[in-house]
């Protein structure tokens, strides 16, 4: 059985109740199988990094993932204690949601629909793609050896599409159900820690900001707005003695399109320092509360603010945040950060194997990819912890510089570090034995390690 040093064993092992021992034997290869294997992410490509290619039992490996008794969802609790501890002890947990489309095609896979491909499309290009649509819910915290905020995914949640419920007892599920649902899961998971969730306009819905507003402890959202959506002032104090049901809302405000063409308009000069991808990027900020409010929905008070480029390179866009006492400026520091949730979709599918899989089974579907997109959070903590032994270095070339690490450099890492393991080893004194150069053996590591 192959070994793991002591800082990754430590964070390893915190998994292993969630699984009876039986199958964790097989799951744990599998999770170093998964780390080290290269180009498709699938039982036999774990086994054979392994060095089990001669295995006869190989249907326990698969059983894992088709049969196996165990929680998804508990795996992800434990993931994000697991995060919230490393990155994250006290203070605000800033979290990110998305949807991502997961390419697959067969009969045999029943979850899949017809989506709108979000990489190949535009607005003025419309691409469809067949396959498995997840929501995914990330962790967004500042890694210490990147120097910048990472996207850590920990729970992720397959929704199908309408079609999948066709003559079923069961009734389709939007998008912002499942994430509704997601959301209140984490508020249990974490009951006293303040929560902070920015997602795109697909998820500035009144039904869940609602949802999200009602909570003992409420969850702060922040989305992009619609300029043309309908605002209104605060109900008026009721009067003593007033007959009727009370106002909800009072008269109507301008339009937040109106607000940005006022010449009136105060605006505020502000430069954000982490503008995506930009050290630093001027801006313009004009920002007040209200009430969002449609017929026969609820009535949810809101901070908006407007964003406006005085170059003129962006259009002029508008944030919303149910946290009334939050700052303009927090708003938006909030919000450019929901760009990593991009970047770590990219990064899954280029060295973590999404959408290389080969399960059929709807059990096993439902399990590699959420699996696949933890483990990229998992390698961040192992990165994380083998910092100070071996540092996290950027990968450079003459021809290509990074300043700071990226998700490559942490699974070469980590991969490194694996295989830096005492089996490796071989006695000075063995004249059989001809030492290999450092120069050709970091070589023969960079290659390994890099590959995807």
């Amino acid at each position: 059985m192959l070994t793991l040093q002591d800082e990754f064993s430590t964070v390893v092992a915190r998994f292993a109740p969630l699984l009876s021992s039986r199958v964790w034997i097989y799951a744990r290869v599998l999770l170093i199988g998964t780390i080290l294997a290269r180009g498709q992410r699938t039982v036999t490509a774990a086994l054979r990094v392994m060095g089990l290619s001669d295995e006869a039992r190989f249907v326990n490996y698969h059983r894992v993932l088709q049969r196996a008794v165990w929680s998804s969802r508990a795996v992800s609790q434990e993931l994000l204690r697991l995060l919230v501890q490393t990155f994250v002890p006290s203070g605000t947990i800033l979290m990110g949601g998305d949807e991502t489309i997961e390419r697959r095609r067969g009969d045999q896979i029943k979850a899949k629909g017809i989506y709108r491909d979000p990489v190949r499309s535009s607005h003025s290009h419309f691409v469809k793609a067949s396959g498995l649509r997840w929501v995914t819910l990330m962790l967004l915290v500042p890694i210490p050896f990147a120097k910048r905020v990472w996207a850590l995914p920990f729970l992720t949640l397959l929704a199908p599409s309408e079609r999948f419920y066709a003559g079923k007892v069961r009734t389709a599920k939007k998008l912002t159900d499942w994430m509704r649902q997601g959301l209140l899961q984490i508020r249990r998971w974490l009951p006293e820690r303040k929560l902070v969730f920015v997602a795109d306009s697909s998820y500035a819905c009144l039904d869940l900001l609602w949802a999200m507003l009602r909570l003992a402890n409420p969850i702060a959202m922040v989305v992009r707005f619609r300029m043309d959506a309908a605002l209104f002032a605060p109900a008026p104090e009721r009067k003593p003695g007033t007959n009727g049901r009370p106002r909800k809302r009072g008269p109507r405000v301008p339009k937040l399109t109106e607000v940005a063409a006022d010449p009136k308009t105060i605006w505020q000069q502000h430069t954000v320092t982490s503008w995506y991808g930009e050290r630093d990027r001027a801006i313009e900020l004009t920002s007040d509360t209200a009430v969002w409010s449609n017929s026969g929905q609820p009535v949810v008070p809101i901070r908006w603010v407007i964003v406006r480029d005085p170059l003129g390179r962006f259009k002029t866009q508008a944030l919303l945040c149910t946290d009334l006492t939050a700052t303009p400026e927090q708003i938006v520091a909030w919000f450019i950060q929901r760009w990593q949730l991009e970047v770590t979709h990219r990064e899954v599918r280029e060295h973590l194997g999404v959408e290389t899989q080969r399960q059929w089974s709807d059990q096993a579907i439902a399990r590699t990819t959420p699996a696949l997109l933890g483990l990229f959070a998992l390698v961040t903590v192992l990165a994380h912890a083998s910092a100070g032994r071996r540092k996290v270095v950027a990968r450079q070339t003459a021809w290509y510089t990074k300043a700071h690490p990226t998700f490559s450099d942490a699974l070469a890492a980590v991969r490194h570090e694996i295989w830096r393991l005492p089996a490796f080893h071989v006695s000075r004194f063995n004249r059989l034995i001809t030492k290999l150069p450092a120069s050709i053996f970091n070589r023969f590591a960079d290659a390994l390690c890099y590959a995807t």
